[in-house]
């Protein structure tokens, strides 16, 4: 179990953490699509607050007519295909609940109350700080019809994608307690141990979280065969499984890591999943050196659910797919296992924290899985600030402090949290240079590791890294809509100089950078910082550092001799680090003779 105090580089921060364990026991019926479900569950109050409740999440009971889930599908302006209407249209016997039957704490019958996906539970007596209680549950579930990652029978006819079916204990933490309604979308989640049994009909394959530890036949009702596998994980937010008759699995070896791919028999699709294996041993290898290295013995990817999601150890993902599709959503959710699994954000409330990050880990993921030595320029976050830039000029771009649930359309928030969360991060190479950038991501990723970080702690790192004040960049990225757009507003050029206005049209300031490009092809690079940063980025060989710009100022100018060289062309981020939404006012070219016929008639 990890440590219930979190400390790091600078010292405590919130200082502690929960901690929970939980023994689980379900038995499947594939006939009416229920399980039973039994478990002791061991929770250590590490805060300093006496707790007189808990509060757990029931998410099955999502998937029925009239559920918070099922109204913001319909009405939301712009529905998730995925679901819309089809909650509310589900017959009885395909809608999803869990419903309790008894909770226990220490050792006595205690109140509770199903409020939709929340299960609140009132102790017998207060849980007092550094004190521990157990907690006994017993409960009914029925998994409904797949639909939106959890479910039986999904599109491609895999039986049981079994996410967020158990009653999940909701984090507690420095911000209190963070019992959301479950309508979809991000999720919070304690680290804790898990030993789960699963007991199913002999014939399924389990794929799930953690190493299985056993595994024995059984006699059903009525003598049928049945399966029990135990598995064990530690240190997991989180607690998935999929079970199909057909499923087939092939395992890599990364390191110590077991990579389990798992899916099932179909010649449509075997050879696809056959190459994905290796690749996905490669993206594996890739972002361990990349970011840090994965800390679990296993990951399992399997097919099931409606798309792409991930969890602690395992990740479903549908597999009727070209292989390259494959190997993308295959890297996108593996990514996750370094921001999601092990990092752990509160996905709810910092959404691009986790979609942002793992979406940029992924773009670099892939540009090495597939390097073209025929488009060695091609930038591989391109479609983020393409997206982004999309978005903002729409005028339906909305903060990304913007609670995850609460987006305005479905729109705003996947192009936020991916797409914006990207950008964020690799925006930053322009302000304290790549490699401070890439080595601020291992930093993050070393110190706030099993701690539950938010933006300020991502934000000191790379302030720490580069040595520059980035309060700014946070507040307008973060807080605001505003958004970055520069323009090359005139060049005076004379004989033995060149004078080059700049101005600031956007409303977010960023520094910038300029290339001046001469007749014979050389270049002239000119770094031109920010006041409020406090420093700058560590120059290239050769370039040219500007005087900051303060920006109360739109405008800004700046002198440079020309050697007697003719200027050709004058652009502001060539490199494209820079989001500016209207690239088309970046650079002014020249026409030499013109500029020649001038200069001689003058």
């Amino acid at each position: 179990m990890l440590a219930t105090t979190v400390t790091s580089a600078l010292g405590q921060y919130p200082g502690w953490q929960q901690a929970v364990s939980y023994d689980m026991q379900a038995t499947l019926d594939t006939a009416s699509h229920q399980y039973q479900g039994v478990a002791k569950v061991t929770y250590k109050n590490n805060s300093p607050e006496t707790l007189d409740k808990v509060f757990w999440h029931l998410f099955f009971n999502a998937f029925q007519p009239g559920s918070m889930m099922d109204v913001r599908s319909r009405t939301i302006e712009d529905p998730d295909r995925r679901v819309g209407s089809r909650i509310v249209e589900l017959p009885e016997d395909e809608w999803g609940w869990i419903h309790m039957e008894r909770v226990k704490a220490f050792g006595q019958d205690a109140e509770f109350e199903e409020d939709g996906t929340v299960l609140v539970v009132n102790l017998p007596k207060a849980l007092r700080p550094g004190k521990s209680v157990t907690l006994e549950l017993a409960w009914t579930a029925q998994v409904p019809r797949q639909i939106r990652r959890s479910g039986w029978m999904n599109k491609e006819g895999v039986e049981y994608s079994m996410t967020q079916w158990y009653p999940r204990l909701c984090e507690f933490d420095h911000h209190g307690w963070h019992s959301n309604p479950y309508i979809g979308r991000e999720f919070h989640g304690i680290w804790g141990d898990f030993e789960v049994t699963l007991d199913v009909p002999e014939g399924y394959v389990v794929a799930a979280t953690g190493v299985k530890t056993s595994e024995k036949s059984v006699d059903g009702p009525q003598g049928t065969p049945r399966t029990q596998s135990t598995y064990k994980a530690e240190d997991v937010i989180d607690f998935a499984w999929a079970a199909d008759p057909d499923y087939m699995t092939e395992t890599v070896a990364v390191g110590d890591v077991d990579l389990n791919l798992v899916h099932q028999a179909n010649p449509e699709i075997d050879s696809n999943w056959t190459a994905l294996a290796g690749y996905a041993a490669k993206a594996m290898a890739f972002i361990n050196e990349d970011i840090g290295p994965y800390a679990y013995p296993q990951y399992t990817v399997v097919q099931g659910g409606d798309g792409g999601m991930e969890y602690p150890m395992i990740t479903l993902i549908t597999g009727e797919r070209s292989l390259r599709s494959l190997v993308g959503v295959t890297v996108h959710e593996m990514a996750h296992s370094w921001f999601q699994a092990m990092v752990a954000t509160n996905e709810s409330l910092h959404e691009w924290m986790d979609e942002g990050f793992t979406s940029w880990a992924e773009s670099r993921c892939m540009a090495h899985l597939f390097a073209d030595p025929m488009k060695p320029s091609e930038d591989p976050h391109g479609w983020a600030y393409a997206s982004y830039i999309r978005q903002h000029l729409s005028g339906n771009e909305e903060p990304l402090i913007t609670h995850a649930d609460h987006y305005k359309t479905n729109r705003a928030y996947g192009v936020g949290a991916y797409s914006k969360g990207e950008v964020l991060v690799e925006q930053l190479g322009a302000i304290v240079g790549p490699e401070a950038r890439d080595a601020a991501m291992r930093r993050y990723f070393k110190e706030w590791s099993f701690k539950h970080p938010g933006p300020h702690d991502f934000k000191r790192v790379v302030e720490r890294e580069s040595g520059l004040e980035l309060d700014w960049y946070f507040q307008d990225m973060m807080h605001t809509t505003n958004a970055v757009d520069y323009q090359v507003s005139g060049v005076q050029v004379h004989n033995d100089s060149a004078v080059v206005q700049l101005a600031r049209l956007g409303d977010m300031a960023m520094p910038q950078d300029l290339t001046l490009t001469w007749e014979d092809g050389t270049t002239t690079s000119v770094h031109i910082p920010l006041v409020m940063m406090r420093g700058h980025r560590v120059l290239d060989d050769g370039e040219i550092l500007g005087e900051d710009w303060p920006w109360v100022d739109p405008n800004y100018e700046l002198a440079l001799p020309t050697g007697g060289k003719r200027l050709k062309s004058v652009e502001l981020n060539a490199s494209g680090l820079v989001a500016d939404v209207h690239p088309e006012n970046d650079e002014i070219e020249f026409n030499l003779d013109l500029i020649q016929e001038a200069l001689q008639s003058h």
